[in-house]
């Protein structure tokens, strides 16, 4: 029947739904809407790489996400002072936001060389010197072992240290305050100007701050940022020093960076988009009230889906956040299906409403279209890492409630369509001339879409190279900012961690003290400049009860005193105190981490043991890398010990990607698997279900093989877009398979394909722009994806008469 034959179509307020049911539809709506906003409005939000890791590790894996969630590495901030008049001033700048850093109250500990904040701590350290020196064995205080001791102190009082200890020579003769300090300072500490941390290879004063919050807390790191920057502002102010300049870098720095800039984009390409879309649909509609029902769908799905999220999640990641403005491209479809379909009228005798034309003819392939995004995101659900999962859930919330909200809202408030015609007169030209053209291409399309299998077979795992950095936008710039920042204050060697383990506190510091043992030597052999280990400040309890067995009672200490200063400048008369302060110790209680923990000390001690999430305690040692570190030789050392694991961080990163990439091509194939099923218990019909899905295969191939041509590094979210090109693409094939049932191709149908494709396009080109790699990484796919999900469905519908 052609346009001019068809029956006008009935007024909206005659073939409309009833007032009731209009308004209990309108009233559903707004509840889900004001529900989903709510949810969101309490969501925690986040960015931090553990929601790319396996929610079922192995230890090793295990201990990586510990680190990355609530691990000192995740809580310390790396502060460089460029600028200034000089060197001096720069280092008062260091001491001044090094006083303010500490008063605040957010960080457990703020280190930048200035040792007056240290006092407390050496006080400490030197009255329990005796249950902390591993030089405290029964052969340190014989005759012999006394006097190689008080001579070794006697000789460190020659040289510029030993000015420091010389007031504590009458009662730690054997040196070990001396022997405990040199624990405490770091293997590899920068140089100092005016008592502060200054760089060795730039003009620049560094400090080293830890946060009190989890690393995994960006609210709280967000705090913390904010509060070193506003100090250092008051510090330049009271200082006269206009030009200095704060430099940031860090775990906590970049997962807040990461997450404000997903945000941002998220944000931006969130309001260019719609912008975009609303002038596309303007000019195609030439109707401002249907441009606003047509983005109602999109709203209702962005909300309902980000509080899904939060809801199954206990929160968002800053990628599915990003994600959102991915659904502009295809819940907006379904809105232009309808707005233009439903204002078509047929049918012999009474006139039919637009909508319920609409539900009957035009709903049942909007709906399979649905159930097959649905059926191929379903996979991703049910992924081992929490950050697709939440793709998975996003997606299909999302697409769902925008289906619904058009099959059930866009009826009450446009009953029968957009009856304005604006371009779409000239859309359906266009998609009738692609209709009538393109089938005659169909063999030398195919011929393309092998030849691009062909290649990515050839290339094989080389195309899916790019690794689990390319998720993160973090900027080369700021990550050789952190490289600098860190080699400035000496950080322990991060590529290689190990941390011991146990049940109690006292299994896991028992565990850490034989591992030192086993790091003791690659120390002697330049592998290693040296260790921290929490074992040196808070011994384990038999380690502790060894130490205080070893030392002589009073009477026993002062015979071997005074064979052991026989001939020396130390008389053993002098002693006195020393031997006072050896009984006493035979009887001090014994160090306990609660202790430990209201010590000066105690920040350094809760960097260093902490207690794990699943249960059980886990001891840090940190490695400080000498010129000839090799993580294999750590490897080799530690071998054996059951309770101690060493992982390389580089290396586990990489072998957790590829676990991710398996997981996800297998995800991917099921959902493929799952939507070919779907499809054919739907159409019935194996030639009906070989023409939907020969457009969509050969969609995927030309698009994969265009990558493999130009060189890309694939990854895991390009394979993410692949999903959505088969969710975008299964509503062009199955319209076109309608189409092509009937044998006429209507042009409103047309025009409806034409105009949600120009609109998924368009959107998913600015998200191919966006400066977020992870994002990117998705249009990059899905903006020519679906142009040729839509070109391959005209040329396979041989069939249709346009």
């Amino acid at each position: 029947m052609s346009r001019a034959q068809r029956p006008a179509p009935a007024p909206a307020g005659d073939a409309g739904l009833p007032r009731g049911r209009r308004l209990v539809v309108v009233l559903l709506w707004l509840l889900v809407l004001a529900a989903g906003v709510g949810v969101i409005a309490r969501s925690k939000f986040d960015a931090d790489l553990s929601a790319f890791l396996p929610a079922s590790p192995d230890a090793r894996q295990r201990m990586l996400i510990e680190q990355l969630q609530s691990g000192v590495a995740s809580r310390t901030l790396f502060i460089g002072i460029e600028g200034g008049r000089d060197e001096a001033q720069r280092a008062a700048l260091s001491r001044d936001l090094g006083q303010r850093l500490r008063k605040s109250g957010l960080f457990d500990q703020v280190q930048n060389g200035d040792q007056s904040e240290w006092r407390d701590a050496g006080s400490w350290v030197f009255d329990r010197r005796y249950q902390l020196s591993p030089a405290v064995t029964p052969a340190h205080f014989t005759v012999e072992g006394l006097r190689n001791a008080i001579l070794d102190t006697l000789s460190l009082l020659g040289t510029p240290a030993g000015n420091a200890f010389k007031p504590l020579l009458d009662r730690d003769p054997t040196g070990e305050s001396a022997r405990m300090a040199e624990t405490l300072i770091p293997a590899s500490a920068p140089r100092s100007v005016d008592g502060v941390w200054a760089a060795r290879q730039a003009p620049r004063a560094v400090l080293l701050a830890s946060t009190r919050a989890a690393g995994g807390d960006l609210d709280a790191q967000a705090q913390a940022i904010a509060t070193i920057q506003a100090d250092f502002a008051q510090a330049a102010a009271r200082l006269e020093a206009p030009d200095a300049r704060l430099l940031l870098s860090g775990t906590a720095v970049f997962s807040v960076q990461s997450r404000d800039s997903i945000k941002r984009e998220a944000i931006h390409l969130a309001v260019v988009g719609a912008i975009v879309v609303s002038g596309l649909l303007l000019l195609a509609f030439g109707s401002l009230r249907a441009l606003v029902i047509a983005m109602l769908p999109v709203a209702t799905g962005v909300v309902v889906g980000t509080a899904a999220v939060s809801l199954v999640f206990g929160g968002v990641h800053g990628l599915t956040l990003g994600f959102g403005s991915t659904l502009i491209g295809e819940t907006v479809d379904y809105a232009i299906y309808y707005l233009i379909q439903a204002r078509q009228v047929a049918g012999e005798g009474p006139a039919q409403a637009g909508w319920q034309r609409w539900r009957d003819l035009h709903w049942p392939t909007v709906r399979l279209g649905l159930l097959t995004s649905v059926a191929g995101f379903a996979a991703l659900v049910f992924s081992g890492f929490p950050g697709l999962a939440q793709l998975g859930v996003f997606s299909i919330a999302g697409l769902v409630a925008a289906a619904l909200a058009t099959r059930f809202l866009l009826p009450v408030l446009a009953p029968q369509g957009a009856t304005g015609r604006g371009l779409r007169r000239y859309m359906a030209h266009a998609a009738g001339a692609i209709v009538r053209g393109l089938p005659r291409l169909r063999l030398p399309l195919m011929a393309l879409a092998a030849a691009g299998l062909a290649l990515v077979l050839w290339q094989g795992d080389q195309l899916w190279r790019a690794g689990l950095s390319s998720m993160s936008p973090v900027s080369r710039e700021s990550q050789a900012l952190d490289e600098q920042l860190r080699g400035d204050v000496g950080a322990s060697e991060g590529a290689t961690l190990v941390v011991a383990y146990g049940d109690t506190v006292d299994a896991a510091l028992r565990q850490a003290e034989v591992a030192g043992m086993r790091l003791d030597p690659l120390m002697e052999r330049g592998v290693l400049l040296g260790y921290d280990s929490v074992a040196r400040l808070l011994p384990s309890r038999e380690t502790q009860m060894q130490r205080r067995e070893a030392l002589p009672d009073a009477t026993t200490l002062r015979a071997r005193l005074e064979e052991a200063t026989a001939g020396l400048p130390l008389p053993a008369d002098r002693l006195a105190p020393f031997v006072a302060q050896v009984e006493a110790a035979r009887s001090a209680p014994l160090i306990g981490l609660d202790d430990a923990r209201k010590s000066p000390l105690g920040p350094v001690v809760d960097a260093l043991l902490f207690q794990r999430p699943g249960g059980g305690w886990a001891a840090m040692i940190s490695l400080h890398a000498g010129p000839q570190f090799q993580h294999a030789e750590v490897v080799k050392a530690l071998q054996g010990l059951p309770n101690v694991a060493v992982a390389e961080v580089g290396e586990e990163l990489g072998a957790l990607y590829k676990r991710y990439l398996h997981e996800a091509f297998v995800q991917v194939g099921l959902g493929a698997l799952a939507v070919v099923l779907l499809l054919g218990a739907w159409l019935h019909s194996g030639r009906r279900l070989l023409a939907v899905c020969q457009p969509l295969a050969a969609a995927v191939a030309l698009t994969l093989g265009t990558m493999a041509a130009m060189g890309m590094a694939l990854s895991i979210l390009h394979l993410v877009g692949l999903l959505l090109v088969v969710a975008v693409g299964s509503n062009y094939a199955l319209f076109f398979d309608q189409l092509r049932e009937t044998g006429h191709a209507d042009e409103d149908t047309l025009a409806s394909l034409m105009l949600a494709n120009l609109t998924t396009v368009i959107s998913f080109t600015l998200i191919a722009i966006s400066d977020i790699p992870s994002l990117a990484s998705i249009g990059q796919v899905v903006a020519p994806g679906a142009l040729l999900a839509l070109l391959l469905s005209a040329a396979f519908a041989r069939t249709v008469r346009a």
